[in-house]
């Protein structure tokens, strides 16, 4: 279940992508309804300890695209700093 070599307090490069990947697409989810969403396009990338998460949002103005992009952006961050005990 884990790597070789891979420390338990330490998750994987893949690990940290799903979950920042998931709480980004969770809040977009939670604020609009799936068929509202024209288009989402969550890219994130994790390389040499850095973290970047792209949200590309094609949704109603009510709530406003841009915090909920804000939003999701923030909840990947917060879901990998949970992720390395932070």
């Amino acid at each position: 279940m884990t790597n070789a070599g891979a420390s338990e307090s330490e998750p994987t490069d893949e690990a940290v992508v799903e979950a920042a990947s998931d709480a980004a697409e969770g809040v977009v989810l939670s604020r609009y309804k799936q068929s509202e969403v024209t288009d989402l396009d969550v890219t994130v990338r994790f390389e040499d300890g850095i973290l970047e998460v792209d949200v590309y949002l094609n949704a109603p103005d009510d709530p406003d695209p841009e915090a909920v992009v804000r939003e999701a952006v923030e909840a990947a961050e917060t879901a990998v700093d949970e992720l390395f005990g932070r």
